[in-house]
């Protein structure tokens, strides 16, 4: 079907107005946006969790070293 439909000689005429042409500059912007905001919240927190978890291990150990000291 596809086939028949990119093969066809006849001319289509047609307009499309800015309001499409905004549309699918506003569905890119919005997948992109999606993509890229989805990765965020993949890759974020398991980063930041990574993060204060190194941070609180850091603590304990600065605890227990003052504790030996002392």
């Amino acid at each position: 079907m596809i086939f028949f439909t990119l093969s066809s000689k006849t001319h289509l005429f047609s307009y499309i107005g800015p309001g499409m042409g905004g549309g699918i500059i506003a569905a890119i912007f919005g997948f992109i946006a999606a993509f890229f905001l989805g990765l965020w919240g993949i890759l974020y927190y398991p980063i930041k969790r990574a993060l204060k978890n190194k941070k609180l291990k850091n603590k304990m150990s600065s605890k227990k070293n003052i504790n030996k000291k002392g």
